[in-house]
């Protein structure tokens, strides 16, 4: 008997088997590893992919059979490799990551375009100008209503008698996405002795053959963009057929770069972002199983598409956290994308200004190739960066500028120039509580503390998304206008600057103000053609912009990072402060950048101040050395969580008590989270550490099957986790 194994998009850990039927062999041809079917579960039919097919001389047990073989595309073998080698390493259901790989195909196709054509040799019965014109018009080719009206001279009128009267006849035509081909010799960019050299060594690692990673290391704005542009040109001028990859942490950075490559290129890539049109993704999707589409330039959930030709992966910004996915299949962008290249065999090369702790060590010890660009490209040159001590340069009561900070944006604003002020907080205020009684003001169900948002005028959680009208009356002891803002987010900075320089072009981007890609490209080209004087920011603004005109950043509280207990607390503030720093001067003014402190003593601001990244990297290393953390050990956490409490403290309980004896690995908690509420679900939190060398997803695995999880109990895994909430 022949059996397939079939990956079905549910949370199960394994393939079920299927006896295939001789008639399906037969009809057409040998089933085969990647082949869609659709199997029987239960009374219903489900799309299934074919991981395995085997012969076997029997089974103790009745296999249901496979219903059919599907007429869509087989998923290449690498992809089927990368899905199952990621179900392995994340310890999610490998049916699961297979669907996520077919999420494009199960997407509408795009409605059928109605077009006319002549039929056969059919002449109207009454011959009129206009009709012998739109004849003549059309010809022998196949043509939407209107535009054949457009094209005559004539009325939609005209084109509908031939039809009725069966000259013409209306075809539907379901449009197959168009990508042109690259030109790697249309616009090559002029570089300089170090990208030059990056792109190089990056093409030839291609052309070599065989999985090469590569770290691109520049300062920001030294042209690490052009550089991996220009080995993707070298690459294509060598094999046409190839397919690119380039992710990027955020949709708001796709269209500077798809403008960039249509530039250097001639030719648009595809996108694969939650902004794209699910009929246009379906569109991606067959042009790249199909070789039909040479770039991607897309989120974290493209490396799931199915390249036949994969052979350069790039990670712009690969330090940036957005690469991690928290919800549903917990997995990091930057380790898969790493994997799938190991697996193609092709190149993937991480780009960043600020590398990661990880990959740094990788490139440290050997196991990247190491690609430097040490000066910014051109004239330009790195911000001179100064701290301002808030101890010496208190800013006034309810005010959150210093006096010197103040000083420097007026300069900047006589000079014509431009001012980014950055603070990594959303909103008007943080917290909003009684000062009657003290209460603190969260969303129902949550710990979260709600936000308040002044130009909506409503309070929200941003973990969850609620939202409420401010009350007049605290909700707690009912006494009315005691609630009060307290602490600074972009809004009311943003109000604070409009007090200070009235005359000024002020506005704010956050996610708030800028929710979807279209209004983000709206604001960045805004402040790129310089209609805006002073942006009051977030993190959105501080990845990979270019505004010609910024020479000024201020920093309103570079301490804000660095409070609380987060493993990687102090090497992102270093990564955010050092990229949003990196906004000012880029173009042909000198830039510089202002940080107000508590704490200007602190490693991380001295060492920004400095502008001394090893001193940083070589004392954050130090310490993580001697705790056994990440790059030295590996960590993995596991999230309980269930609307009934006593069912997650007993789960949490059973789960400590069944900890597999194992050397070099300790097990911590159960502990409440520290968000302990979300959504009406308690959550409580264990956390594993292990040395390098121990293989954590097996024992996470022998760990897992000793204790059997209710079904009103959520169990997550999360391996090498970046969110301790």
């Amino acid at each position: 008997m022949k059996v397939a194994s079939v990956l079905i998009p549910l949370p199960v850990p394994e393939a079920f088997d299927y006896e295939v039927p001789e008639a399906l062999s037969l009809a057409n041809g040998d089933l085969a590893r990647g082949d869609q079917v659709a199997v029987p579960l239960g009374p219903r039919l489900i799309r299934g992919v074919v991981s395995e097919v085997f012969e076997t001389t029997g089974s103790n047990r009745r296999l249901k059979a496979i219903d059919s073989r599907l007429d869509d595309p087989t998923l290449p073998a690498g992809v089927m490799d990368f899905v199952e080698w990621a179900g392995r390493w994340t310890l999610s259901a490998p049916g699961e990551m297979a669907a996520t790989a077919l999420k494009g195909l199960r997407a509408p196709r795009p409605r059928p375009e109605r077009r006319v054509r002549r039929v056969g040799e059919r002449s109207p019965s009454r011959a009129t100008p206009a009709r012998t014109g739109v004849l003549e018009a059309l010809g022998d080719r196949a043509m939407p209503p209107a535009d054949l009206a457009r094209a005559a001279g004539v009325s939609s009128g005209v084109v509908k008698g031939l039809i009725d009267e069966g000259v013409l006849e209306i075809i539907e035509i379901t449009a197959e996405a168009a990508f042109d081909r690259p030109d790697p010799d249309h616009a090559p960019a002029a570089l300089n002795g170090d990208q030059a050299a990056s792109a190089t060594a990056m093409a030839d690692g291609v052309s070599g053959g065989g999985f090469r990673p590569f770290l691109l290391d520049g300062v920001t704005g030294s042209g690490k963009t052009e550089a991996y542009l220009e080995a993707i040109a070298r690459v294509l001028r060598a094999d046409p057929a190839a397919q690119i990859l380039i992710l990027l942490p955020e949709i708001a950075l796709t269209q500077a770069l798809i403008e960039r490559i249509m530039a250097r290129f001639g030719a648009a890539p595809a996108e694969w972002h939650s902004g794209v049109a699910p009929p246009r993704r379906r569109q991606v999707w067959e042009a790249v199983v199909a070789g039909r589409c040479n770039i991607v330039v897309g989120a974290r959930s493209a490396l799931f598409l199915p390249f036949i030709n994969l052979r350069l992966i790039v990670v712009d910004e690969e330090h940036d956290g957005s690469f991690k996915q928290e919800e549903g299949l917990v997995y990091h962008g930057r380790d898969l994308a790493v994997a799938r290249a190991r697996i193609e065999g092709a190149a993937v090369v991480l780009a960043s200004a600020t590398p990661s702790l990880e990959t740094l060590w990788n490139a440290q010890s050997g196991r990247y190739d190491w690609l430097r660009l040490g000066a910014r490209h051109g004239t330009a040159v790195l911000p001179n960066i100064a701290l301002l001590d808030l101890r010496q340069n208190t800013p006034d009561p309810q005010t959150w500028l210093s006096q010197p900070l103040r000083l420097a944006i007026g300069e900047t604003l006589a000079r014509g120039e431009q001012t980014l002020l950055f603070l990594n907080r959303r909103g008007y205020a943080p917290v909003v509580l009684c000062r009657v009684c003290g209460h603190r003001l969260t969303a129902p169900d949550t710990d979260s503390w709600l936000v308040e948002h002044r130009y909506t005028g409503r309070l929200v959680c941003h973990l969850t998304g609620f939202s409420m009208a401010r009350p007049k009356l605290c909700p707690s002891c009912g006494a009315e206008d005691s609630l009060v803002s307290v602490g600074p987010g972009v809004e009311r900075v943003e109000e604070e600057v409009r007090q200070l320089f009235p005359e000024a072009r002020t506005a704010v981007f956050s996610s708030d103000t800028a929710p979807d890609a279209r209004s983000a490209r709206a604001l960045i080209q805004k402040m790129t053609d310089g209609e805006i004087d002073i942006l009051v920011a977030t993190q959105a603004a501080a990845k990979g912009h270019n505004f010609p005109r910024l020479t000024l950043v201020g920093v309103v509280d570079a301490d804000l990072g660095l409070r609380g207990g987060d493993l990687r607390a102090a090497e992102r503030t270093y990564q955010l402060l050092a990229q949003a720093t990196g906004r000012a001067g880029r173009a042909d003014r000198p830039g510089r950048a202002l940080l107000q402190t508590w704490t200007p003593e602190h490693p991380v601001l001295t060492a920004l101040a400095a502008g001394d990244r090893d001193a940083f990297v070589e004392a954050e290393m130090a310490e993580r050395e001697a705790a056994s953390l990440p790059p030295y050990g590996r960590l993995a956490a596991i999230i309980l969580s269930s609307e009934n409490a006593a069912a997650v403290e007993k789960t949490a309980n059973d789960l400590a008590q069944a900890i597999p004896n194992a050397e070099r690995l300790e097990v911590y908690g159960p502990a409440d989270a520290p968000l302990a509420l979300v959504r009406g679900r308690r959550r409580k939190r264990l956390l594993v550490r292990a040395d390098r060398d121990v293989n954590l997803q097996a024992f996470l695995r022998a760990w897992l099957q000793r204790v059997k999880v209710p079904g009103s109990v959520r169990l997550t895994v999360d391996v090498d986790p970046y969110s301790f909430l």
